[in-house]
């Protein structure tokens, strides 16, 4: 089952800051709801996995995670896949972009496609687009306090 999942967000930080830690392990792995492990493979490379709870089912997904396409601070296209066991399989990539806001800060830009298999795109594409929405705005929600410096814990759902 394909999605597609657009949006921005506007970060009380510079570009350069936000770039920084868009591309820190430490504060992804904080930042990104449910979140057990993120660890830097290369420079532009990621292994990570997350625990993910769709309605009933619930699983940990292990992948990995790409950077291409990087133009800093400026952004770049982030291409994943991971299995979740029975629950079954995400894969996806998402076009980052960052750009001065009106007013002081940072706007962060994003297009996400995605697609899931398995158990989980049994339950249906509102049930899993209403998900993908609440963790998106909690990852934003966890990564403008971390641009600002304040504490986020980690994996925080």
């Amino acid at each position: 089952m394909a999605m597609t999942m657009q949006g921005e967000v506007v970060l009380p930080a510079a570009r350069e800051t936000v770039w920084a830690k868009l591309n820190d392990a430490e504060t992804l792995k904080a930042c990104i709801p449910g979140c057990q492990s993120l660890e830097k493979t290369s420079d532009t490379s990621f292994e990570a996995a997350a625990k993910v709870k769709v309605g009933p089912v619930g699983a940990t997904f292990k992948g990995k995670v790409d950077l291409t396409d990087l133009d800093p601070p400026k952004g770049y296209r982030i291409v994943g896949e991971g299995q979740g066991g029975i629950a079954g399989f995400a894969k996806g990539a998402a076009t980052v972009r960052l750009t001065d806001a009106e007013g002081g800060g940072t706007k962060l830009t994003y297009d996400v496609e995605a697609n899931v298999g398995g158990k989980i795109a049994q339950l249906g594409s509102r049930l899993i687009d209403g998900v993908a929405k609440k963790t998106a705005d909690k990852f934003f929600e966890n990564f403008a306090k971390a641009v600002t410096g304040e504490a986020v814990a980690a994996g925080e759902a």
